[in-house]
């Protein structure tokens, strides 16, 4: 791939302009599998991204939102790398954590006010001290999610924000959108949203495994 002007690289890091699929694949890199076969295939890149804002978007707590991920989070904390929660609405379950890999020693918990949670995501992303961001907030804005993009891209680090369902309405500059669904079939998992790569049709069929 020929050099890109550095105004035009300045433009990519910070997400106001992205390539296209060809590059996309070309370039990018996968952090870790999400440890779901059919996922990773519709994926640009075979797992989740290296860095960036990923939303998962849900209509309640507790339709394996969590269990989603929980392959990534295990393998981030067995690299060493600290994986920090802010403002979750419930305590993780330890012994569900640990039975999934996750190395408890790396997992730091924040809780705070919805005024403050933004800001310690946004800085936390920013650091690029974690492996891994997950986040709860309250509405954020057009610009609160900017911010979070541009500060995932910048600290090179991988960020899950978790939103209602009522949220998918919302443009976002997050390059990957996940929505969580429960129906009379099952749990299921479209994606709403894929830089690189349009998404699929068909909806995923998310393991028992995954959401126990």
């Amino acid at each position: 791939m020929k050099p890109t002007h550095p105004a035009l690289e300045s433009l990519l890091r910070e997400a106001r302009v992205w390539r296209g699929p060809g590059a996309a694949e070309s370039t990018g890199r996968a952090r870790c599998s999400t440890g779901l076969q059919a996922l990773d295939a519709a994926l640009p890149v075979p797992g989740w991204p290296e860095s960036g804002l990923v939303e998962v978007l849900t209509p309640a707590a507790g339709l394996g939102e969590l269990s989603l991920i929980l392959p990534a989070l295990a393998a981030i904390t067995t690299a060493e790398q600290p994986v920090l929660l802010v403002a979750p609405p419930h305590r993780p379950c330890v012994q569900a954590w640990q039975r999934a890999g996750v190395r408890l020693a790396q997992l730091h918990l924040l809780e705070t006010g919805a005024d403050s949670a933004c800001w310690a995501m946004e800085q936390a992303l920013r650091a690029g001290c974690c492996g891994a961001v997950l986040g709860w907030l309250t509405a954020p804005d057009d610009k609160t999610l900017r911010r979070l993009q541009v500060a995932a891209e910048h600290g090179r680090t991988l960020g899950f924000l978790f939103r209602g369902a009522s949220q998918a309405r919302q443009a976002s500059p997050a390059p990957l959108r996940l929505a969580v669904e429960a129906t009379p079939a099952g749990t299921l998992l479209r994606i709403l949203k894929c830089r690189g790569r349009n998404p699929p049709a068909q909806a995923i069929r998310l393991r028992a495994s995954l959401l126990h």
